[in-house]
């Protein structure tokens, strides 16, 4: 591999295997002919500073090592640093985290050899970004992502699942463990979304909602099972009140996408949608839990280099 490549490693990913299997992946990266340098984030939104910086510094390909939260890190520092383009900037991933939902959409398996087999293929996909505007108390806040929002109670799950990351207690059932368990106390609310650049409007009592620019979320979820992520559109996924004894009986059909046809579900694709409501409802992107309403978001098309399956 002729390139200098900058690998970006989560240290925490996977119940620490971001630390424990880094000299097994240094060791396959060598072996496959990689010229690299590599830094660990040591605190949240480290990898920001260090994809920004990397690239301000001169480098044009990334890889992070870690989780969905990682590679949103790293997109992040992509968008941020303003020397290039972003789509300038190749970005490639070997999974290492509890979900991966991002590398599900491009087929980058978590077997360390074969992830690495296939970003010295080298085939690239141009894909959309998003970028959210949110609050946190009565701040504004920006947070730019390239899988999937989720809004309500897919965010106050995923707050749950973090939750359990940092206690060392993550696990494939996370996520459905802690969407369990948020059941019991959350309840819908009240909001107005408006979508489009000619302003749709719809109220609804939201119960949950997904912005998607690929299909997969909470570990292999298919929340957006028609999103496309290079047509320049969000795939909605508006989940309206429901009984929750009919969230734990339909469950098993996020994951193959069939949720779509419940009465109380409905999809359409936008480029831009803002949310208002009238209590906090709280926001995620990409897994990593943020802040709440008011919302906006608007699509980047094509706007960042990927490796792909």
């Amino acid at each position: 591999m002729g390139e200098s490549w900058m690998v970006i490693i989560n240290p925490n990913a996977g119940r620490r295997k971001g630390e424990k299997d880094w000299p097994k992946i240094d060791l396959l990266l060598r072996q496959r002919g990689f010229s690299f340098e590599y830094a660990f984030s040591k605190y949240p939104r480290h990898a920001i500073d260090i994809a920004r910086e990397s690239v301000e510094q001169g480098f044009r390909n990334i890889i992070a090592v870690g989780g969905d939260g990682t590679v949103n890190e790293v997109v992040n520092g992509v968008f941020l640093q303003k020397k290039v383009p972003t789509s300038e900037v190749t970005l490639a991933a070997i999974p290492v985290g509890t979900g991966n939902d991002w590398g599900k959409m491009f087929h980058i398996p978590n077997n360390y050899q074969q992830a690495i087999d296939i970003i010295a293929r080298g085939k690239s996909f141009l894909q959309d970004a998003g970028i959210v505007d949110y609050h946190s108390g009565k701040t504004k806040y920006s947070r730019y992502f390239i899988n999937i929002a989720g809004i309500g109670f897919d965010a106050v799950v995923a707050k749950k699942t973090n939750s359990r990351k940092e206690k060392g207690k993550s696990n494939p059932f996370s996520y459905l463990m802690a969407l369990f368990s948020s059941l019991l106390k959350y309840n819908a609310c009240e909001a107005e979304i408006t979508a489009g650049r000619s302003a749709n409007k719809m109220n609804a009592s939201l119960f949950s909602m997904n912005v998607g620019i690929c299909r997969y979320n909470g570990g292999g979820m298919k929340q957006a099972p028609h999103a496309i992520p290079d047509d320049g559109l969000f795939d909605l996924t508006i989940i309206r009140k429901v009984k929750k004894r009919r969230v734990i009986r339909h469950v098993r059909k996020i994951y193959n996408g069939s949720h779509l046809k419940l009465p109380y579900v409905s999809s359409l694709r936008t480029d831009t949608v803002s949310i208002t409501s009238r209590c906090p409802i709280s926001l995620e992107v990409d897994g990593e839990s943020l802040g709440h309403t008011p919302l906006e978001f608007s699509v980047i098309p094509s706007s960042i280099k990927v490796i792909v399956a």
